[in-house]
């Protein structure tokens, strides 16, 4: 089913907003919240503040992430009556890592336009300014709360060559590093940006064991950029045995080695430690 955006029906507009500078907003997201007709908001007093720093003044009906599926029927009954609708979160850009989801699909679902505004994202200055290659870039947003569940994550995603991108809260940050140091290797270069665009804006950049080493204190809204994994680019030209040995200079064992080489190569172990040993014995 395709949509023109701009067919003067009521649509649904993704604002984005300010992350911290008050002025990071566009002249175009400005007078979007100007013209539609009630803004469906994550807090009324966030959403409240920016309207009046810019003199807006509009209906705001809280939609965050525990009611976002009940306010589904309200948001059509307004798109019925001819309204236009926008949707903002607290700070960014909607539904990345905050709520809107919900309510776009259905919009989508009973045929209404739904025109995402381009604007202010904490990723991608945080990326640029990591001193990290950006591209390809993987943005994963927040990692499990659960010691258990955010490791498994990162088990996950220690083989992406890309350069990953996470939020972190400030009260897990010091746990997740050394998560980051146990699975994906304390050699990775990292940075981490925090407060992005406010006054106390600080970007921290080293490898995670320096990081880890420097004890900082880090406070506000966190973004981390992690160099991606580079061993992952060679796997392919490796032999078996060349793709164990990696992990034993690593300080692995030689059965973790084999292990980890079976599941990023898609092999029984036994296979895997057949071939290998097969060619120990072969060298003798």
């Amino acid at each position: 089913m395709s949509q023109k955006s701009y067919n003067n029906t009521p649509s649904l507009y993704l604002i984005p907003t300010p992350i911290g500078n008050m002025e990071d907003i566009t002249i175009r997201a400005i007078n979007t919240l100007k013209m539609v007709d009630v803004i469906f908001c994550e807090d009324t007093r966030v959403t409240g503040q920016l309207l009046k720093y810019y003199d807006i003044n509009k209906k705001l009906i809280s939609s965050h992430e525990f009611n976002e599926a009940n306010n589904k029927e309200k948001l059509l009954e307004y798109l019925k009556n001819g309204c236009n609708v926008g949707l903002v979160s607290d700070r960014g850009t909607p539904i990345i890592s905050d709520p809107g989801y919900e309510l776009s699909r259905y919009a989508i679902e009973k045929g209404y336009n739904v025109i995402s505004l381009p604007g202010a994202t904490a990723l991608i200055p945080a990326l640029t300014s990591s001193g990290i290659s950006p591209m390809p870039f993987y943005y994963y947003g927040f990692l499990k709360s659960q010691s258990s569940a955010r490791k498994k994550e990162l088990e996950f995603l220690k083989n992406i060559d890309a350069t990953l991108i996470l939020y972190e809260a400030p009260h897990r940050i010091n746990k997740t590093l050394k998560d980051l140091s146990d699975i994906l290797g304390s050699n990775r270069k990292i940075s981490i940006s925090r407060e992005i665009t406010k006054k106390y804006e600080e970007i921290y950049r080293g490898t995670i064991e320096e990081l880890i080493n420097e004890n900082n204190e880090y406070k506000g809204e966190l973004v981390i950029v992690i160099e991606g994994n580079k061993k992952a680019l060679e796997y392919k030209s490796l032999t078996i045995k060349e793709h164990v040995d990696l992990y034993i200079q690593d300080g692995k064992s030689s059965m973790d080695a084999i292990k980890i080489v079976a599941k990023e190569r898609g092999m029984k172990k036994s296979e895997v430690y057949d071939s290998y040993h097969s060619i120990e014995r072969s060298d003798l």
